[in-house]
């Protein structure tokens, strides 16, 4: 066989070079998904997106959550419903920080993961491929509950709108097996500024808000379920931490003895709520004797 010529070879070994380049430059190869996981997250690398199975998922009981039993409830019965194949609503948690919205939805999972509940955690930065996930969804025999936490949007983020479509706008329909879960600081999830309220008019004597308030609410009416969520008062905060205390394995009378210290940690934190309760049995704990961690 005779050689190749000289400028030929040279060509062949740029060509090497560059589809080397570009092939450090092109996404992996997606990964099989593991359907046997109890949760999910939605990631990305280098542009693509995924299912990637948590192997290890916060598990929360719901027996755990002091002070917040009636959004409990609520949120169970909704889910129950779900998990049972019947009609239920996409949920919007809304309330002060550390008070259990994002414990409660962990604590559906760890509750109904037997019966074929399982959780997706997706980020705000990437709500834009709800379609993507929904697709991956539909036909299967679990269902899913698509989580998205600490949810707060900036006018014209991409995200909200893919948000508000999957909720009720799209011209594709939602999967049954296939609900909305999502928790906020805020009511509507946009900031509301005084200057808005200027918009605001008088027809025939009703008041009707102006457009900019309008397209802010109409993203949270979309959830069928609000459930709300207040600031803990001083019992409530110390029932907590006395359950946590006692969950670390600290007597009766440890746990009387911390309530000075609770109080303290609390002022400290500048809050009461069920997180701080739980941050400081967790110290607490372990400073003292019980098994802490």
């Amino acid at each position: 066989m005779s050689a190749l010529p000289p400028e030929l070879l040279r060509f062949l070994e740029r060509a090497d070079t560059v589809l080397a380049r570009v092939e450090s430059l092109l996404p992996p190869a997606p990964r099989p998904i593991n359907w046997e996981a109890q949760a999910y997250r939605w990631r990305r690398k280098q542009g693509h997106g995924q299912l990637e199975a948590v192997l290890h998922p916060h598990h929360i009981r719901a027996e755990d959550l002091c002070g917040v039993e009636d959004q409990l409830s609520r949120i169970d019965q909704n889910t129950r419903q779900f998990v049972a194949g019947r009609s239920a609503n996409n949920v919007l948690l809304t309330g002060a920080r550390g008070t259990g919205k994002s414990s409660l939805v962990k604590a559906m999972l760890q509750r109904y993961a037997p019966q074929g509940l399982r959780l997706i955690e997706v980020d705000k930065e990437d709500l834009v491929a709800l379609p993507d996930i929904v697709d991956l969804l539909a036909g299967r025999s679990e269902r899913y509950i698509i989580f998205s936490d600490d949810l707060s949007f900036e006018s014209g983020e991409p995200g909200y709108k893919a948000l508000k479509s999957i909720l009720d706008g799209s011209i594709a329909g939602t999967p049954d097996n296939v609900l909305i879960y999502a928790t906020s600081n805020r009511r509507h999830l946009m900031p509301e500024y005084m200057s808005e309220n200027l918009e605001t008019k008088t027809v025939d004597g009703e008041i009707r808000p102006g457009e900019t308030i309008e397209e802010k609410v109409s993203l949270s009416e979309r959830f069928g379920l609000w459930i709300s969520f207040y600031p803990f008062d001083q019992d409530a905060y110390l029932e907590i931490c006395a359950h946590w205390l006692a969950e670390f394995g600290l007597s009766a009378a440890q746990i009387a003895a911390a309530r000075a210290d609770a109080l303290q940690w609390s002022l400290l934190r500048g809050a009461r709520s069920g997180r701080v309760a739980w941050q400081f049995a967790r110290d607490y704990a372990g400073r003292h004797e019980g098994r802490g961690q």
